[in-house]
């Protein structure tokens, strides 16, 4: 019954856990397009850079990514807010992972489709969203389905950052009241928000069937 009452807690620390997962998606999906055309470019110079730039967000920790924008930028006087922190690190870091899944859809498409439309006399603009677009969103949507699911659970890594997510909260009043019972709850929260996630995703791969 104690743990009830600090739901009011729970449910603010869930505000910042969603909201960091929303913007996160909101800014990093439409990024990840370009980035992944940029990435497949005939320019070797400008390809060979935005490869180098998503190794290095794919290999190296998101948390320590996050520490060197608030703790390492300062030093040369390069400050952000610790949302702002959060969301600059998010979004640098999945806009990475998202443009090589995009960039591995594009590259199942077959050349023929393009060539055909273009024999067809469909222009490249109406060619790429009508039908090629459509496509590719239905290869991806499994590996994205993951890295959104995942995406609500790496939230929890802003704790180095002071935010009051959901998990800090719980980790808060685990401390507070000596119990493990906090913990339980946020569990059983990540798993009903990562579950309905889930589901969400799965309706929108059904609704890309007809490709």
């Amino acid at each position: 019954m104690e743990v009830l009452k600090l739901m009011p807690r729970f449910l603010e620390g869930l505000q910042v856990t969603l909201g960091l997962w929303a913007i996160t998606l909101i800014l990093s999906l439409p990024l990840a397009f370009p980035v992944a055309f940029i990435r497949s470019s005939k320019n070797r110079l400008v390809a060979g850079a935005t490869k180098f730039y998503i190794d290095i967000m794919r290999g190296t920790p998101l948390l320590l990514q996050m520490c060197f924008i608030f703790f390492g930028l300062p030093e040369i006087g390069i400050v952000f807010e610790r949302f702002t922190t959060a969301i600059l690190a998010f979004v640098i870091n999945y806009t990475a992972y998202f443009a090589e899944i995009f960039r591995s859809g594009l590259k199942s498409i077959d050349k023929g489709q393009w060539e055909a439309g273009q024999m067809l006399g469909i222009s490249k603009p109406v060619l790429f969203f009508k039908v090629i677009l459509p496509q590719t969103i239905r290869t991806v949507i499994p590996a994205v389905t993951n890295e959104v699911t995942t995406l609500v659970k790496d939230t929890s890594l802003v704790y180095v950052l002071g935010l009051s997510d959901l998990l800090r909260q719980g980790k808060i009043y685990a401390n507070s009241l000596s119990s493990l019972a906090p913990f339980v709850v946020v569990g059983a929260i990540y798993f009903i928000v990562i579950t309905v996630v889930s589901k969400g995703c799965e309706k929108i791969e059904k609704s890309f069937n007809y490709f």
